[in-house]
């Protein structure tokens, strides 16, 4: 049997294949500018002797379901599914399930309809996963389609963690508290982190740095998230590519009577033109590690400032689990800037977090324990696998229910 994931923006759909019996990925791609003149739609898959293959295709898409009839095709062709009959479930990545869903969910109409009422949460994502979710339904009757939430992983978090210190009516009548996001990598990478400590993951205090052009940081207590740095939306905590992160909340009034901008405006400034590329210029970490060694002043802000502010998020979330078994980097950041990772661990030494200078200076792929031997915490590289989790979510939770 086999997993189909699936993860629909509003334009685009991406994709990827797994095999039940041992998690291989045997096939990924694209299908991209759906609703355009002119798609596109990219596949890499291995053949039956395990050779990696690739295709790539311009041709109209018009709507989704336009986009999985063609993944579905180009599957088939290719030989890594033989039928839809293959498949045990489709999973559905959901970046919002709001306060309702703690957990992965097979989809009814219930379900779609609580979806549906926390787009006003994730107006940019959940309308393009509810429009996935639908064609998968339609067209796939006879396979269950699950949905995993970014935000499910971190419901455990008590009160006192989520709720913002505003009037009551604007939590119980608005739902406005932290939500949290990136959780199922946070879930993936904490349970790697558990099986390179050797310890169950009930028995395991971690903090996982999730670092990419998004990122959050979270405490994981026992196994499960107390806290985490994002919020309502995925603005608020860590410095972002394009996001800026914790900031005053007068600031977004203060751009209001001050600048002219319109509420349109200030979100486009501080989601889509702040973080790294507000300070320097530049999103990719790569070019500014760059610019940053030949000596530019706005490129060593950038990095100062991100790794201060998660220094302050790890000194805050060791303070609140009290002990800590490890500290994981994930993401396209945590797992290759060395830069980052030595900068945001300096001058920790007795709270027991030690980098070893060479280990974090190899270039080497995979997972790996990058702290000074016989140091209190682990501090560990962990490549995370969204993808992946979510197939795994989605079979259990169809053996489950079955």
């Amino acid at each position: 049997m086999k997993i189909l994931v699936l993860n629909s923006g509003s334009s685009s759909i991406k994709y990827q294949l797994f095999r039940c019996a041992d998690w291989q990925s045997i096939a990924s791609g694209l299908v991209a500018r759906i609703g355009e003149a002119e798609g596109e739609l990219k596949l890499h898959w291995l053949d039956a002797n395990g050779q990696p293959q690739a295709r790539q295709a311009s041709l109209p898409i018009p709507t989704h379901e336009d986009g999985i009839d063609q993944i579905l095709r180009s599957l088939c062709a290719s030989g890594a599914l033989t039928d839809v009959s293959e498949l045990a479930a489709i999973g559905h990545r959901v970046v919002h399930g709001g306060a309702t869903f703690a957990q992965p969910m097979i989809v009814d109409d219930d379900v779609e309809a609580e979806i549906q009422k926390v787009v006003p949460l994730a107006p940019l994502h959940n309308p393009g996963h509810l429009a996935g979710i639908a064609v998968a339904r339609r067209l796939f009757p006879s396979v269950p389609s699950v949905v995993v939430f970014d935000t499910a992983f971190h419901q455990t978090m008590p009160p006192t963690a989520y709720r913002y210190a505003i009037p009551e009516f604007l939590y119980a009548e608005h739902r406005i508290r932290r939500y949290g996001f990136h959780g199922t990598s946070h879930h993936y990478v904490a349970k790697r982190a558990a099986v390179m400590l050797g310890q169950p993951l009930e028995q395991c205090n971690l903090i996982t740095l999730h670092l990419g052009n998004g990122a959050s940081a979270s405490a994981i207590r026992a196994g499960q998230c107390i806290d985490t740095s994002m919020g309502l939306t995925p603005l608020e905590g860590l410095v972002m590519g394009t996001r800026c992160g914790d900031i005053d909340p007068a600031v977004p009034i203060y751009l209001l009577k001050n600048l002219g901008l319109d509420a349109d405006g200030v979100d486009q400034l501080l989601n889509r033109q702040s973080g790294l590329l507000g300070i320097c210029g530049v999103n990719d970490m790569r070019e500014i590690d760059r610019l940053a060694a030949d000596g530019n002043e706005p490129a060593e802000l950038a990095i100062g400032i991100t790794t201060h502010r998660l220094k302050k998020y790890i000194g805050a979330y060791y303070a609140e689990l009290g002990r800590v078994d490890a500290i994981v980097f994930t993401g396209g950041i945590g797992e290759n800037s060395a830069v980052i990772r030595q900068r945001s661990c300096a001058g920790l030494a007795r709270l027991g977090i030690e980098l070893d200078a060479d280990a974090n200076a190899e270039r080497i792929a995979g997972e790996r324990c990058l702290s000074v031997s016989g140091t209190e915490v682990s501090i560990l590289v962990i490549p995370t696998n969204e993808e992946l989790e979510i197939a795994r979510q989605a079979l259990a939770t169809v053996a489950a229910a079955s």
